[in-house]
């Protein structure tokens, strides 16, 4: 990958994560990363996820209270009315 595309990719995640949090902090944008592709490797291999998930108790806690997090963030934002593109 050459430098423009990575700058421009990470201009669209945080864009992303401002849509759907109201936040684009750094923070946030790592949170809404691994929220991302959690979500995506649940859906594509939940197999995957779930070996890990038995195997990793504290992570799947920390992935669930992440996923809560998100949630929360994205229904305060819609709130807000913060959903328009």
């Amino acid at each position: 990958m050459n430098d423009n595309m990575t700058a421009s990719f990470d201009a669209l995640i945080e864009k992303y994560a401002e849509l759907l949090t109201g936040h684009s902090d750094p923070a946030t944008v790592e949170k809404v990363k691994m929220w991302a592709l959690y979500n995506h490797m649940h859906k594509t291999m939940p197999n995957l996820t779930r070996h890990w998930n038995n195997a990793n108790p504290e992570g799947k806690a920390g992935v669930r209270a992440l996923f809560e997090e998100i949630k929360q963030m994205n229904e305060a934002h819609r709130a807000d009315g913060g959903d328009q593109q």
